[in-house]
């Protein structure tokens, strides 16, 4: 049974559809087809989000920003790695609460990140308990597919949805047009990254031409992948 999926890629490679699937098949058919059991998510945006949120509330009470400027960028680059150890607080959250069942489910965690040390630095973040039990799915598609996409999925007034959330053309450039995910991996579709003196499998999903708007196209290209983890 895969236990932790560390599922990553650029923003609208196809991260959310692909956890969007497996919530929608049966359990017996998840064991059966990818050997993952009840899905458990930790995805980072609700996470971002709420910062947005929480940087509104404050300006409009005239006091400062914490997180964001004006314009929305965000004003210190450890924000990538708070919202690293949010995950890592989720995840032992989670563990604390049912740890005999714990192993029963599959837990996705799900984050994009951009920049010369944005995958790098942030997998060597992932708290010991995550890396122990962790493999690593990469969903793979050109800058310019990833941009195509971002562009197609925003919904006016679901910005804060995971499937509908969407970035404008020049905050996508500033933050992913660099992916240093090929450094990280040496260039390889499959194989091992050591992070910490840890050893952990990884794959890359090939999602260009797109796979994850169809779900008969999907599952056999994802039961190919996780199986190889």
């Amino acid at each position: 049974m895969l236990d932790t999926l560390v599922l990553i890629g650029r923003p609208a490679a196809g991260k959310s559809e692909i956890i969007d699937y497996l919530g929608s098949i049966s359990n017996p058919d998840r064991v059966k087809l990818l050997g993952m059991g009840p899905v458990e998510v930790i995805d980072d945006f609700p996470f971002l989000w709420e910062k947005f949120e929480e940087d509104r509330i404050l300006a409009e009470h005239g006091r400062a920003r914490l997180w964001t400027d004006d314009d929305l960028y965000f004003t210190d680059d450890f924000f990538w790695i708070f919202m690293i150890e949010k995950i890592n607080l989720a995840y032992r959250k989670a563990l604390a609460r049912d740890p005999e069942g714990f192993s029963a489910r599959t837990k996705i965690i799900e984050f994009a990140r951009g920049g010369a040390e944005g995958y790098a630095r942030s997998l060597g973040t992932l708290c010991d308990e995550i890396l122990e039990r962790a493999s690593i799915l990469y969903v793979k598609v050109p800058y310019e597919e990833s941009e195509r996409r971002n562009r197609r999925r925003a919904r006016p007034g679901q910005e804060d949805s995971i499937l509908h959330h969407s970035l404008p053309d020049e905050k996508m450039k500033h933050y992913y047009l660099v992916d240093d995910w090929k450094a990280v991996t040496g260039g390889e579709d499959a194989g091992q990254i050591e992070l910490r003196g840890r050893k952990i499998g990884f794959v890359n999903f090939i999602n260009e031409p797109e796979l994850t708007d169809d779900p008969a196209k999907l599952a056999p290209a994802l039961a190919k992948a996780v199986r190889s983890l």
